[in-house]
């Protein structure tokens, strides 16, 4: 276990795509909604819903701004929904 953390620091200090810090912006019309805000959104309803952090295993998003929502599935049979 130890050696994992050890090469995945190493990778982090290292870069990469996968490590670089993101900013995703979603822009349709005049809206414009950033992806952090979104999934701020998602997590808020989710626990609104009684869903803890640790229930969270897997979250599918499907945006889609011309219906003003964001749909999702939690942990492949959870469905949900919220503003665009």
């Amino acid at each position: 276990m130890a050696l994992k953390s050890s090469v995945e620091r190493a990778q982090r200090a290292a870069g990469g795509f996968a490590y670089a810090k993101k900013n995703i912006v979603i822009q349709y019309g005049d809206k414009e909604q950033p992806e952090a805000y979104l999934l701020d959104l998602i997590r808020r309803d989710l626990v609104a819903r009684g869903i803890k952090d640790g229930d969270i295993q897997e979250l599918d998003v499907y945006i889609k701004p011309e219906e003003g929502a964001v749909y999702y599935v939690l942990n492949r049979e959870l469905p949900g929904q919220v503003a665009f």
